[in-house]
């Protein structure tokens, strides 16, 4: 079963978003609100809410986007935009009026538009493995992934006006994501948690068009480079040197396009995969708790 709880919130006509935060909330902690990558959970974030050291500094509350994990709404059709919405909500429902923000890969996205939608709530952006352009020629000549392109094929095969009450995403898809976030050296028990997860989650015609909607909200989002002048709290970007979907070189580029930011540092971490926090949380997680010691 998910280890989460869920709350519900007025957005889009009424939201159930679910959240992780398997430890009483303390107001004398700075919280950090963590947002998940493509298709996967708030369980990406395991390694985390298991490092004591990191606990007793703050709180953690993982948040599954619209589109992911046990998040629901009536709404089929969903942006980035509205999933910020809801995480400002979700806080406001749970009691927290300011917090740092945590974005692996989309995540990253959401940690931009929360501080822009609430400035006055959001303490600082850690965003992860991630870029602040749309799928564009730009990246791509910089080495990253061709979104566009990966995301085409699973639209295409979500797409359909007949029922499918046994969808699942195949394998093929599940090791795809692994590969490409985790690493191709993925351990067996990792891998094998994750097809399960991927798959439970994203069940019937339900499961289906959600899954669906999540990948045409990577493949068509807008890009954020305008925007970014408007981002004024601190900024830390963690960003793996093997990262296999977007690239240190574009990261170089973009940190530089916070130019409003407080402060704005872009740490790099060798051998680093794209879900970087889960590849190397001793990294992150020391980062986590210089950042947030010195800013909250």
């Amino acid at each position: 079963m998910p280890n989460t709880k869920t709350v519900h919130v007025p957005h889009l006509g009424g939201i159930d978003a679910a959240y992780q935060m398997p430890y009483p909330y303390d107001s004398s902690k700075p919280t950090l609100v963590l947002v998940n990558s493509f298709t996967t959970s708030s369980e990406l974030y395991r390694k985390q809410y298991a490092n004591k050291q990191l606990t007793d500094k703050m709180n953690l509350l993982a948040i599954e986007l619209l589109g992911h994990g046990q998040t629901r709404t009536k709404s089929e059709n969903f942006t980035y935009w509205d999933t910020a919405i809801m995480n400002l909500q979700v806080m406001e429902a749970l009691g927290i009026s300011k917090a740092f923000v945590l974005g692996t890969s989309q995540g990253g996205w959401i940690t931009v538009r929360m501080a822009l939608l609430a400035p006055d709530k959001i303490q600082g952006i850690i965003p992860l493995g991630t870029s602040m352009d749309y799928e564009s020629e730009r990246t791509r000549k910089l080495g990253c992934w061709d979104g566009a392109a990966a995301c085409t094929g699973p639209i295409n095969n979500w797409t359909t006006t007949n029922s499918t009450p046994d969808f699942q995403p195949d394998l093929d898809y599940c090791n795809f994501l692994i590969d490409i976030g985790f690493g191709k050296d993925c351990p067996k028990e990792e891998r094998e948690f994750w097809c399960k997860t991927i798959q439970a989650n994203y069940q019937g015609d339900e499961g289906r068009r959600r899954a669906r909607m999540a990948a045409i909200n990577l493949r068509e989002r807008d890009g954020l480079h305008g925007r970014l002048f408007d981002v004024v709290c601190p900024v830390m970007w963690l960003h793996g040197t093997d990262d296999a979907v977007y690239t240190v070189a574009n990261a170089e580029e973009e940190i530089k396009m916070f130019t409003n930011a407080k402060s704005t540092d872009l740490v790099t971490v060798q051998g680093g995969a794209h879900f970087l926090s889960a590849s190397h949380p001793k990294e992150v997680d020391d980062a986590l708790i210089s950042f947030v010691g010195k800013y909250a």
